[in-house]
């Protein structure tokens, strides 16, 4: 799925077949979510893997990973705690979030100020 996976090359080493992928970039940090299926290929979950690109002292780069797995008796509860504390976040702490009026990004000079 992604290139950076050093440990595990196929997914057969796994135990679970890749379905689906989709990273994110952010940053400095790449995010990935993954749905697996099982060995079986009964069932299946999500990995989300947060990966930070790491400058070494020799020059070299290296990836520092966080990895969840989420299984699938978990999507509506971790979905409804991720949506709160994102509302929490937006409604309590973010004091200067950009506005929808495009009007609202721009202060008002009067051109008689600047000398």
């Amino acid at each position: 799925m992604y290139k950076d996976d050093s440990t595990h090359r196929n997914p057969a080493e796994r135990g679970s077949e890749d379905v689906y992928s989709k990273p994110v970039r952010a940053g400095k940090r790449t995010y990935f979510f993954d749905v697996k299926s099982t060995k079986d290929s009964s069932d299946y979950f999500l990995t989300i893997t947060e990966s930070k690109r790491r400058t070494e002292q020799d020059g070299s780069f290296s990836f520092d990973k966080h990895k969840i797995f989420l299984y699938k008796e978990d999507f509506d509860k971790f979905q409804e705690g991720l949506e709160d504390a994102l509302a929490y976040i937006k409604a309590n702490l973010l004091t200067d979030e950009p506005s929808d009026n495009p009007e609202s990004r721009f202060t008002d000079i009067s051109f008689d100020d600047i000398k």
